[in-house]
Parts: structure tokens; sequence; C-alpha cells
């Protein structure tokens, strides 16, 4: 049995990225948006959790603050497992017998 991951313990890549890397940089979402040649509303979505961290966005930071892309997509797909395991049994499937 895989050994699980509470959703309590998980956080979402971008709200980590803004409390860890972007905040203490006092880099303002605007500036960030600009130095990453993107919007300001999609800078803004992933910080608050709203959207989900996707490679190219990893591999930015991983350039602009040197974070490495593959820990931040581990971090972000962590997250996602741990919300999806939080509603599992509301999912009906049943497993698949070959004829």
């Amino acid at each position: 049995m895989a050994l699980e991951m509470h959703p309590s313990l998980t956080v979402h890549a971008g709200e980590w990225l803004r409390t860890e890397v972007v905040e203490p940089a006092g880099i303002t979402v605007s500036g960030l948006a600009a130095h990453f040649g993107l919007s300001r509303q999609a800078v803004s979505a992933l910080l608050n959790g709203r959207a989900n961290l996707s490679a190219d966005m990893a591999i930015r930071f991983e350039k602009a603050f040197g974070v490495k892309a593959d820990t931040l997509m581990r971090m972000q797909s962590a997250h996602e497992m741990a919300r999806a395991r939080a509603h599992e049994d509301e999912i009906q499937v049943t497993r698949l017998v070959a004829a």
C-alpha cells in the first residue's frame, strides 16, 4: 500500500512560490508578470492558488529564481493528487476486468 499524503500537508506550488520566493524577493505581481512577459492576471491567479502551475511557468520561475522546475511540478502534482484523494469516494468507478 502506498503512503498517502494528507491534504493539509500539501501546498499549491503557486502559493508556495508567493510566500517563499516572490514576496521575500520584494517583487510585485505586476513586476514579475512584466519580467515573465505574461499578463498580471495569469501570474496573480497562479500565486493565489486559482490556477495550476504549468511546465512553462515552472521553467520561468527556475530561470528567474533558481528554483528547480521539476521540484515545482512535483509539488503541484502532489497538491492535485491530495485534492483528488480527498473526494475519491465520490468517484464511482469499478475495476475493469478483461474479457
